[in-house]
């Protein structure tokens, strides 16, 4: 039986299994299945081998761009990126396939919702099982209370949430799609003006009891206004596409052992 870490070459060129287990650390796989992680390391260092063959065949030059404050390109990111540049050559989507996006699901396209919202938060970390489950308590003891009398939402968050908006009887004020974590968007989608949850919400913050006040769904855009970010999408997706055909290329011309790269 071929043993899980081993050496793989791309062209005769080596990339050592050692190489191979510190890339796995940038590849997430379950506990119970670390061979996920070796295998797609693997892949991806195959990948990049071919890429940087290629940039050597086609005898680039690296030109190394700064990608955020402080940080620059290595010079082989700055050859990834050059040979791809120089290969690629992505169609550019239609104005008619731009519409066809948006038509198809125009409600996708709408402004962000309005949300008035209260909370009580009951902080634990998401990581702290024994923090987390007091919260839920608490949190169901003061949502139970609440539940009998809703008009002590206001006094009972000045006196219980770890949030600077106790002080404003856990009133956040306007908030808009994207401003909170999804957890907490959803409750409020959940729930009806003037609606109390029925349960406790976790974040990534910790448990809250949610009051939905207020909330005005935006309307949908008109097509001239979001013609741009469709077709960014687009653009993208295509450029993604050509990529994957390229490498798919350069695999299928390839001598590689080792590692099967054809799904990478």
């Amino acid at each position: 039986m071929k043993p899980l870490l081993c050496d793989i070459t791309v062209n005769g060129e080596a990339i050592s299994a050692e190489a191979i287990a510190a890339e796995a650390q940038n590849h997430p796989a379950p506990k119970s299945k670390p061979g996920l992680a070796w295998t797609a390391a693997a892949r991806a260092l195959a990948v990049r081998a071919l890429l940087l063959q290629e940039a050597r065949r086609r005898a680039l030059v690296a030109d190394p761009r700064e990608v955020g404050a402080g940080r620059t390109e290595t010079d082989d990111e700055a050859l990834i990126r050059q040979v791809l540049d120089a290969a690629l050559d992505p169609v550019p989507p239609t104005e008619a396939a731009v519409l066809a996006v948006y038509r198809a699901v125009p409600s996708r396209w709408r402004a962000p919702t309005l949300y008035e919202a209260a909370h009580i938060l009951f902080p634990a970390s998401p990581d702290d099982a024994a923090a987390l489950a007091a919260a839920h308590a608490q949190a169901r003891v003061l949502l139970n209370e609440l539940h009998q009398n809703p008009r002590a939402f206001d006094k009972l968050a000045r006196e219980n949430s770890a949030c600077s908006s106790r002080s404003d009887g856990g009133r956040l004020g306007q908030l808009i799609t994207g401003d909170t974590v999804p957890e907490f968007e959803a409750a409020m989608d959940a729930l009806a003006e003037g609606q109390l949850c029925a349960a406790p919400v976790q974040t990534r913050y910790g448990v809250h009891i949610i009051r939905l006040d207020a909330r005005a769904a935006g309307a949908v855009l008109p097509f001239k206004a979001v013609s741009p970010r469709i077709r960014e999408m687009l653009e993208k997706r295509a450029w993604a596409k050509a990529a994957r055909d390229f490498i798919a290329d350069l695999v299928a011309g390839a001598d590689v052992t080792g590692i099967t790269i054809q799904a990478a």
